[in-house]
Formats: structure tokens, sequence, C-alpha cells
């Protein structure tokens, strides 16, 4: 079980490499938290204190989730052995799910690339 600091890396920093099962089953958390949370506002009145409740705690989710998008994106990238601007796809709507699709299944670079000595794991200090 990973740590809070291996999760804190993974889903908000931006060194390192990260493997293809890591950044689809991260990727998933994300969308799994963003859909029970859109569903949970779903089932309350419009109008009321919850559905306020519910739709902030979306929305925050989702600004959170975008930047956690983008770390995981950088970090795929480094694991093929391509630079993190490319994650900037991520925010091209109809691009965005080709990008995520393709970093599921374009495997990574065996063994240590300049973006670190192995998946998983943040970069190395020089």
């Amino acid at each position: 079980m990973p740590d809070k600091d291996q999760l804190f890396w993974l889903f908000f920093k931006f060194s390192g490499r990260v493997s293809r099962a890591a950044y689809f089953l991260a990727g998933l958390l994300l969308a799994i938290v963003q859909a029970f949370l859109l569903y949970r506002f779903t089932l309350v009145p419009e109008d009321s204190t919850a559905g306020q409740v519910w739709a902030l705690a979306f929305w925050a989710v989702v600004l959170v989730s975008v930047w956690a998008s983008v770390a995981l994106g950088v970090k795929r990238l480094h694991d093929i052995g391509r630079h993190g601007i490319m994650a900037a796809a991520l925010f091209i709507p109809m691009l965005s799910i080709l990008a995520f699709v393709a970093l599921c299944l374009i495997p990574g670079q065996p063994g240590p690339n300049r973006y670190g000595d192995r998946p998983n794991s943040p970069a190395r200090t020089v």
C-alpha cells in the first residue's frame, strides 16, 4: 500500500515516471470520484442547500482533477521518453480521450531514462 507521500507525488508532482497501469488506474480513480459527486448532485432537489454543497464539492474535485490529470500525463510522457509539455493535448476535448488511450497503450522505455531510473518513482536528483 502506498504511503501518503507516494500518493501526493503520483497526483500532484510533475517529476519522475509512471507506468501504464498506474496511469490508467489513477485516471480511473479521478473519473470515478467525479462521477460519484455528479451522481450525488443529481439526487437532490435543484435549489436545495444539499445541492449547493454537492455542486461545490464536484467543482472542487474537478479543479483538483485537472491538476492531477496533467501531472499524471507529464509523468506518463516522461516514461515513454517524451517532454511533459505534450500533456497540453489533455486539454483539447476530443484529443484528450485519444491521448489518454494512447498513453495507456504505449509502452514505456525499459530501464532508466533522463526522467528517472524506473517507472512509478520520483525523478532522481543529480
